[in-house]
């Protein structure tokens, strides 16, 4: 063999070694020194245009402390956000602060101060005493329809002799909780020092830059219109209880998909239904869901496309001879922003060291009582019998109550029923 052919052929050996171990070889990765959480949320009562958020709206006010973190978690109308940040080079919490771009209306920065070293987790599981057992049964519904479909409901006999049947009967999907878990070592916006309220015009969309105690100067990043506020959901409904009650609404603009979920006390049985078409009780849907599984969901037919605009509430299965009528939530899903830097090498052999990571997680929900009709928004026509979702026609945490508001009878109760049936 020739010397030249040889020299090439052991090249070209090395060349294939090397690219296989390079496709083979798992990539450091090392955590962000400072990592931080954006969340956003636009919480509505159906039937009423977006209000300011509720704590100022019912007589609180900027600096008047009703305002705190926690919120874009809860159920109280207005918009909400809550800002987290962690970082390595500073264990005790950073003082540090988060500057917004002027479409925000809260002035050039928002103040993120250390929790203090006493606090607890913000969703620490709690446990008080032993709860009673729960008698009567759980009913179980699914699917948009006029109708009971053939099979449902599935019934669950709460006290039964199976001490895991209350468990099994909530077991459902759900995703890992993959926001900050505050304690001592975060710094928050709210906070003790400022809770301003979000002007209900506000917009996240702008430049944004993290500096403070620990804080790589690197930290700053844009949000564009996609994953700003998302506007209140206008949902319309009609029909009594008795009935099937039409639910619609217009698109959410950035929606990514949908879900409904209804619940009320009938006689000793506690009715639940959802717009999913799987059987699930949906107790574990109402929170923040990343991009790949609001889309694998929606593709199994848990969540509703984009482009749904109607669902109906089979007919009777909360008719129960009462006032207290149902109480029906509704979630849009934006999109999740996910930014690092420097950004991670392509190359698996290149260890990444990222500097900082921050995460922008944006929904919408609203809630509704059923059993009265609740008017269509300005321009978008009354709520209709179709029953299947179409496509659109053209053109907890720290505060999880919500009082009783005029237009909407019921609301307080409902939450109160809801605390009652899960002790909490």
């Amino acid at each position: 063999m020739k010397p030249s052919l040889r020299v090439a052929r052991i090249a070209a050996a090395g060349c294939a070694a090397s690219f296989a171990a390079g496709v083979g070889a798992q990539q450091v990765v090392k955590p962000p020194i400072a990592q931080y959480w954006v969340d956003v949320a636009t919480h509505s009562m159906a039937g009423m245009p977006e209000m300011p958020s509720l704590p100022a709206f019912m007589g609180g006010g900027a600096g008047t402390g009703s305002n705190h973190y926690g919120n874009a978690r809860g159920m109280s109308p207005g918009r909400w956000l809550d800002l987290a940040l962690h970082t390595r080079n500073k264990p005790s919490g950073s003082e540090a602060t988060h500057a917004i771009p002027a479409a925000m209306q809260m002035g050039a920065g928002l103040p993120l101060t250390p929790v203090a070293a006493t606090a607890r987790p913000d969703r620490e599981d709690v446990t008080e005493g032993v709860p009673e057992r729960p008698t009567g049964r759980l009913l179980v519904y699914w699917g948009c329809g006029e109708t009971v479909r053939s099979g449902q409901p599935r019934i669950i006999e709460l006290g039964s002799a199976d001490p895991q049947a209350f468990g099994r009967a909530f077991a459902g999907r759900y995703a890992p909780d993959r926001g900050a878990r505050v304690g001592p070592g975060y710094s928050i916006w709210p906070n003790e020092k400022n809770r301003t309220m979000v002007p209900r015009g506000a917009s996240l969309a702008g430049e944004h830059a993290i500096s403070g105690e620990g804080v790589p100067a690197s930290m700053k990043f844009a949000i564009g219109p996609t994953h700003d506020f998302m506007p209140a959901i206008e949902l319309s409904a009609s029909g009594a209880l008795a009935e099937s009650v039409a639910l619609q609404w217009p698109a959410v603009r950035n929606a990514r998909a949908y879900y409904l979920h209804a619940m009320a006390s009938v006689g000793r049985d506690m009715v639940l239904w959802s717009s999913s078409e799987t059987p699930d009780t949906g107790m574990g849907l109402f929170d923040y869901l990343s991009n790949a599984t609001v889309d694998r969901w929606v593709a199994e037919k848990v969540l509703l496309p984009a482009s749904a605009a109607r669902c109906a509430v089979p007919k009777g299965i909360f008719a129960s001879g009462n006032d207290q009528g149902a109480m029906l939530r509704m979630i849009a899903w934006g999109s999740e922003l996910n930014l690092a830097h420097p950004p991670r090498p392509s190359d698996p052999r290149t260890p990444w060291e990222p500097e900082w990571s921050a995460r922008v997680r944006v929904k919408a929900t609203t809630m509704a009582m059923l059993g009265s009709d609740m008017p269509a928004a300005p321009g978008q026509a009354p709520a209709s019998q179709a029953a299947q979702p179409g496509p659109a026609e053209p053109g907890q945490a720290a505060q999880d109550a919500a009082p009783s508001i005029p237009g909407l009878p019921g609301a307080g109760r409902a939450i109160d029923a809801i605390r009652g049936i899960f002790g909490r």
